[in-house]
């Protein structure tokens, strides 16, 4: 069911029914293949729509070179315009070069799973009345990209995507985007890079701007430009924001992270204005091209564009399939002024395959899904090897080969690990691929902490979501990947039953910086199927400790099992008024989600020195003992605002020992920093290192209080580390 039926239902019951209006398909049927909109034979049923009609742009017919043309002389008005169908994923695309097209309703673009729907905008006038939507779905999401280089946009509401999206793209390098009272959302995984355009918001937008700007989700020209933000200045009542070039090198090709199918390139970007040449910097190690190392310095030249495996040139050997390569421009200025560029990156594709589809280590899979994947470089054939055995599908061989990228393994069984592997062959030679897994409906599930997770505290409860089937749950543990695989109840990985209903393991403290695996089977004695082999899943503990990285609090009711609401944790001023501390938003979440240095999640704190000091403290569990493994150094990472009233920050240990940050301005820095304090200083005020109860951060002065000002502040990644290594000789 469509997530806005309920309002279109209300709307229909508002208006009444609207005469001969319709959802109506794009098919690209025009035997000439004009693409155009206003062509009959273009559409489902051999009608234009019309006003009143609901639009499907969807793939297949409308992928790359299919989909719809609108353009100069094209006058358009309809209900609203989507691709939202189950079923139908793809890559669905809308080029718009002129004309005008009115929306009296909405824009909902990439809107189910599996969709990446793409919209070029070159030229004409767009106006939505509601919202213009660049992702939506309720399970995995669909995806929207808007590239605009040109023309006028207006909307009542911009969401990239909605919080159920995979993930939004708005490219705004030419052309007038307005967005109305509806305002600007974004999710973690929105992006607006903005280049030429300009961005137009209703009423004083510039604190969401600034933070989106902050948290990396709106850029300028690909993190190369500079911007202008302003209210009220150059649009009456509005928000306006544009950009410009700075001194870097931009605008990189291969983009920044792509993916390059040859063994030779030829890189290019756009100079900065000022320059007059260049320092090329290429690479396979990002720190050899960060460094400036020598064997990483490939000279100046004025032209923009760098060739690298071909005879002649950088790798004459050619580029190797599967390696990351890494590269930097600087800019030099005519008075020999040198501007460091940023570090990019592309990929030559491994000759083995790549990118599987379901994911490795995927949940919840359909019995009845085909499987997928992206081809290794340069092959031809592909054997496919499927079973519910990891060694006998790793040890596979003989297998027919086949000239596609996918393959049916029929109807499979319920709460099941199943595992497959693609072999290529290139016509030259064969390349075994590595051993993918994913587990079908009702199987275990939701390992917690999440399977690869890096950083993991070394006290740890292992979690899990049972299968449908089960009644009990058999735990496997260890540091060895193949012996948890290879377990069973004989084996010292095993570490007993849980029952259904007690879904968790206790291991005991854990070894810093390890990698642990672990497997859960299910049990139920009364079914023929049991038991069910689980994934075997892992992580990787942190070589540091870690005092809080927000990640565990969550907005369950206090009453609910679980409950983790971060304001009982760190507790605040509210019921203190010599304290003017909040921890935490009024309402859910009660974290930041979007603002955060690393994870998901991390703490906004409201400060009001009119009080006189601001503070919110922890009471410690773990770590408590600040020697272990010689830890001498407590780091602490914020993030403020220019409107924060400066106030002097301090961290505090049981409740007395007190330091304060060396900067005054600290709670106006716009940008995640790190505070490091020497635990030394702590020792030093009588603190027993060992014996560390809670941990305060706090504004104002404490010992002194003075009335202040306010301000929001956000902290994350609160970590104890050992001194640094001496290099060996």
């Amino acid at each position: 069911m469509s997530k806005k039926l309920i309002y279109l239902i209300s709307f229909v019951l508002l208006l009444g029914p609207v005469s001969n209006a319709a959802e109506i398909f794009w098919s690209d049927g025009a035997a000439d293949h004009n693409h155009l909109w206003t062509d009959p034979d273009n559409w489902l049923g051999g009608r234009v729509p019309r006003a009143g009609d609901e639009v499907q742009i969807l793939s297949p017919e409308a992928d790359a070179g299919h989909g719809p043309i609108i353009q100069d002389g094209m006058d358009i008005t309809l209900l609203g315009l989507k691709n939202e169908l189950e079923g139908r994923p793809g890559k669905p695309e809308l080029t718009m070069t002129g004309g005008n097209l009115e929306l009296t309703d909405y824009v909902w673009w990439g809107d189910y799973d599996n969709i990446e729907a793409f919209w070029y905008h070159s030229g004409g006038n767009v106006t939505v009345a509601a919202e213009f939507e660049l992702g939506w779905g309720p399970d995995t999401g669909g995806a929207g990209t808007l590239d605009m280089t040109g023309g006028t946009i207006s909307a009542g509401r911009l969401r990239i995507p909605t919080p159920a999206g995979a993930y939004g793209n708005f490219y705004l390098r030419g052309g007038t985007f307005n967005v109305g009272n509806g305002g600007l959302d974004m999710n973690a995984n929105g992006l607006i890079d903005v280049g030429g355009g300009t961005l137009v918001l209703e009423g004083d937008q510039t604190a969401i701007i600034n933070d989106f700007i902050a948290a990396g989700q709106i850029i300028f020209y690909a993190g190369g430009g500079l911007f202008s933000l302003d209210y009220d200045v150059r649009n009456p009542g509005k928000t306006t924001l544009t950009a410009r070039w700075t001194g870097r090198a931009y605008n990189p090709s291969p983009a920044d992270g792509a993916l390059h199918e040859d063994t030779w390139v030829n890189i290019g970007w756009s100079p900065a204005d000022a320059a007059v040449s260049h320092d090329v910097y290429f690479g396979e190690n990002f720190d050899d091209v960060d460094n400036s190392v020598e064997g990483a310095f490939y000279g100046n030249q004025t032209s923009t564009f760098f060739v690298a495996g071909f005879p002649g040139f950088a790798y004459p050997d050619g580029l190797v399939p599967g390696t990351t390569y890494y590269w930097r421009v600087n800019e030099i200025e005519a008075d020999g002024t040198i501007l460091k560029g940023d570090i990019w990156s592309f990929t030559v594709p491994p000759k083995t395959a790549y990118f599987p589809d379901p994911a490795d280590g995927a949940e919840f899979i359909d019995p009845n899904a085909g499987l997928s994947w992206t081809a290794g470089f340069g092959a031809k054939l592909h054997t496919v090897y499927f079973g519910d055995n990891f060694d006998d599908v790793n040890n596979a061989a003989g297998g027919l080969p086949q000239g596609t990228a996918t393959y049916t393994p029929g109807p499979l069984k319920l709460a099941k690990t199943y595992y497959w592997r693609v072999d290529e062959f290139d016509a030259i030679a064969t390349y075994k691929g590595e051993v993918w897994s994913f587990t079908t409906q009702g199987a275990v599930n939701s390992p917690g902490p999440s399977n690869g997770a890096v950083d993991v505290k070394q006290i740890q409860v292992l979690s899990w979501s049972p299968g449908e089937a089960a009644s009990s749950h058999q735990v496997y543990f260890g540091t060895d990947k193949e012996g948890v695989r290879n377990a069973n109840t004989g084996s010292p990985e095993y570490k007993g039953t849980r029952n259904l209903g007690s879904e968790s393991y206790d291991p005991g403290k854990l070894l810093w910086d390890a990698t642990y695996y672990w497997r859960i089977d299910e049990v139920n004695n009364v079914n023929p199927d049991s038991p069910w082999t689980g994934p075997v899943w892992s992580f990787t503990t942190a070589d540091f400790l870690v005092v809080d990285d927000f990640e565990s609090y969550n907005d369950l009711n206090p009453e609910e099992p679980g409950s983790n609401r971060i304001f009982y944790a760190w507790l605040d001023g509210l019921d203190d008024p010599a304290n003017g501390s909040v921890v935490g938003y009024d309402n859910p979440p009660f974290t930041e989600y979007t603002i955060v240095h690393s994870g998901s999640q991390s703490m906004p704190l409201y400060y009001d020195n009119s009080v006189g000091y601001s503070e919110a403290t922890l009471t410690l569990t773990y770590p408590r003992d600040w020697t272990e493994n010689g830890v001498s150094t407590l780091t602490i990472w914020f993030r403020g605002s220019v409107d924060n009233a400066a106030e002097p920050m301090y961290v505090a240990l049981n409740g007395s020992a007190l330091v304060s940050g060396d900067n005054p301005d600290a709670a106006q820095r716009e940008t995640w920093t790190e505070w490091t304090v020497v635990l030394q200083a702590f020792a030093d005020q009588g603190v027993n290192l060992a014996n560390v109860n809670t941990i305060t951060l706090g504004f104002g002065d404490k010992n002194n209080p003075q009335a202040g000002g306010s301000g929001t502040m956000y902290f994350d990644d609160i970590r104890l580390y050992r001194p640094p290594q001496e290099p060996a000789p």
